[in-house]
């Protein structure tokens, strides 16, 4: 048995980016569990009815993903940059060695949004094998409005694979979870484009659908 922790970004990251993935795995009789950073709040200019549905949209996704655990910073969305990284740094370790996850699942390093990089930086840090032995696998996810702005030559190159047709549609019924965020096509995040990432990441190993990622580092 095998733990994953998925960080998200934003709330909906985590299964746009890696839903099929997190899916397969809990069937197979793994752990997995997700780290959010960003959060809606009355302090940031949200309303109260917009947290509230935010709230129950989590509380839904945890329960249809039967999660292990999940982890929510509650940092101030589109402003990671404005905090000290050593406070970030520190909340994170603390969720890392309270896990103790041996597949970390992390936003693409040169996605468009700042905070998905900050994200990948601040995280990655907290993967040194001397101080996080534990950890023995790390992925870079690809989130469709993010990853796929990314300047050309950082454009997503994915190494490593996993077949989820057995699990898109329910991953894309989570993901309708988000109503604000998932809309008609062509927006990125829309039923149609996440049906089509699947696709032709499937075709690229033979599969009706997978999620694709890039291999950081494997310790076998």
């Amino acid at each position: 048995m095998d733990k994953y922790l998925i960080v998200a970004t934003h709330p909906d990251d985590e299964t746009l980016g890696a839903g099929g993935m997190m899916l397969r795995k809990k069937a197979e009789g793994n752990e997995v569990y997700v780290l959010n950073m960003t959060h809606m709040d009355v302090e940031f200019g949200y309303s109260d009815a917009k947290i509230k549905l935010r709230d129950n949209e989590i509380e839904k996704m945890i329960e249809r993903y039967d999660l292990n655990g999940y982890y929510n910073l509650k940092l101030k969305p589109a402003e990671l940059d404005s905090y000290s990284a050593g406070e970030l740094i520190q909340k994170i370790s603390f969720v890392f060695n309270e896990v103790k996850p041996n597949v970390v699942v992390l936003p693409y390093y040169k996605d468009v949004h700042s905070d998905h990089r900050i994200t990948f930086d601040l995280c990655f840090s907290c993967t040194k094998n001397f101080r996080y032995p534990f950890i023995k696998k790390i992925l870079m996810m690809e989130t469709p409005s993010e990853t796929d702005f990314a300047m050309s030559e950082y454009a997503f190159k994915p190494n490593y694979f996993v077949d989820i047709s057995g699990y898109i549609d329910k991953k894309i019924e989570i993901a309708k979870i988000y109503s604000s965020e998932i809309l008609e096509h062509p927006f990125p995040r829309s039923e149609k484009n996440i049906r089509a990432y699947a696709t032709i990441r499937g075709a690229a190993i033979g599969a009706d659908s997978a999620e694709a990622f890039v291999l950081v580092k494997e310790i076998v």
